[in-house]
């Protein structure tokens, strides 16, 4: 049943429509991390992670999960441990994990520094977090924003500020990251936005559907599968991970876009985002057992790290008192 404005007599409280709760999780490798739960009343639900960056986790439409969600979940920050590919020990998979803001990809050492697998803006809690639910332009918009810093001494000052928003009778996700460097030399800044789907969402027969595009194999395991990018395969003993880039054309408001279809669960899911910021579309393709996801990634930059990023000649810098913003949309619905 539809609802407007007009209609606000009929209710005690407008949470009977569409609320934001914060919560704080009580046990696992999570207890204590604050969690911002919403709910935008027509089918989406979504839990966000004041402590991970306002990453984002579960997500469901309609009672039905779309995401890949591995082991215990989303770890507080505290049991972070940056060397090597140990990210993965506290990684939750969910709607958007955050990579960045000084590497993106394997881990390496820059000028003797070394940056683990896809950096640590994923395990940063923010500052000045604030939720809102209210009626703009006759919609009842729902809004997490806040913001973290990524910063040492003698080293970066980068402010990732970061504003999610949903509304009642729109199940689109907006992510808003405005990325500005708070310090007084030149630094690097990588990100990509590490989006992962599951089952059901994702299963045999699935497709991806965009408009007609250069797709580049990552490695020799990615060309072997080059044909079949855009094809689920069932889950698969032994299979590894396969990586595209995309370069999808933007429509005339400067978005580009691509669509995962599943006949079977009668889901059709929407990811696109504002190419000026952001052109590359990675595609994670990882069918194993267990391990059954598909990633759809738009970043800055190529998941290799901050090294070979800068070799290539394509790693973005953020000139003292620059800011860059990002827009992503996930959108779902039913077939």
């Amino acid at each position: 049943m539809s609802y407007t404005e007009s209609d606000r007599p009929a209710l005690g409280s407008l949470r009977q429509l569409a609320a934001i709760r914060q919560l704080e999780i009580a046990e696992g490798p999570g207890r204590g991390m604050r969690l911002v739960d919403v709910d935008n009343g027509s089918g989406l639900h979504f839990c966000v992670y004041p402590d991970r960056a306002l990453d984002i986790g579960e997500a469901s439409f309609s009672g039905q999960n779309f995401v890949w969600l591995p082991n215990d979940g989303s770890a507080s920050p505290a049991f972070y441990d940056a060397q090597g590919f140990e990210w993965l020990r506290t990684w939750g998979g969910g709607m958007l994990t955050t990579a960045g803001l000084l590497n993106v990809g394997g881990p390496g050492e820059v000028n003797g520094e070394s940056h683990g697998l896809h950096g640590r803006i994923s395990h940063t809690p923010v500052s000045d977090l604030s939720t809102s639910a209210k009626w703009e332009n006759g919609r009842y918009v729902l809004t997490v924003s806040g913001t973290a810093r990524h910063a040492r001494v003698f080293g970066e000052n980068l402010l990732l500020r970061r504003t999610i928003t949903t509304a009642y009778g729109d199940n689109t996700i907006e992510i808003e990251n405005s990325v500005t460097n708070d310090g007084f030399r030149q630094s690097p800044y990588m990100l990509l936005l590490h989006m992962n789907f599951g089952w059901p969402l994702v299963s045999f027969g699935a497709t991806l559907e965009a408009p007609e595009h250069e797709v580049v194999p990552q490695n020799a395991v990615a060309q072997a599968g080059l044909k079949a990018w855009q094809y689920m395969e069932a889950p698969q003993a032994g299979f590894t991970e396969q990586v595209f880039y995309h370069k999808i054309p933007a429509d005339a408001d400067g978005f580009a876009a691509i669509e995962l279809v599943n006949y079977d669960s009668k889901r059709k899911l929407r990811v696109s985002y504002r190419t000026k910021e952001l052109p590359y579309l990675i595609e994670w393709k990882m069918m194993g057992q267990g391990e059954y996801v598909l990633g759809l990634e738009p970043a800055n930059c190529l998941p290799e790290g901050q090294a070979a990023n800068a070799a290539k000649g394509i790693l973005p810098m953020l000139a003292p008192g620059e800011s860059i913003t990002s827009k992503v949309r996930v959108s779902i619905s039913e077939l």
